[in-house]
């Protein structure tokens, strides 16, 4: 049987390409790497890589229908999490 993903490979998308994708600064998504606030990423050697999915899929925490609406999850700033434990 065909591999049915074979037509399409995950494309994955270097710093400045992927903060295009959010419309953020690529400042702020390395900010949002450091804290650990960001978007999973993968190292493939000394390059930092974003999967186009999982853009989607932490782009998507922030999602609401209307002000009052709390949503499933939460995008913090691109800053140290107030409940983060010091290391």
């Amino acid at each position: 049987m065909p591999d049915p993903f074979a037509k399409h490979p995950q494309r994955f998308l270097r710093t400045p390409e992927a903060a295009r994708v959010l419309g953020l600064s690529a400042r702020t998504l390395e900010k949002h790497r450091t804290f650990g606030t960001g978007p999973t990423y993968r190292k493939l050697g000394g390059r930092i890589v974003y999967a186009m999915e999982d853009l989607q899929t932490w782009a998507d925490l922030g999602l609401r229908q209307s002000t009052s609406d709390p949503g499933q999850g939460r995008i913090y700033p691109a800053a140290a999490r107030p409940d983060a434990r010091p290391r």
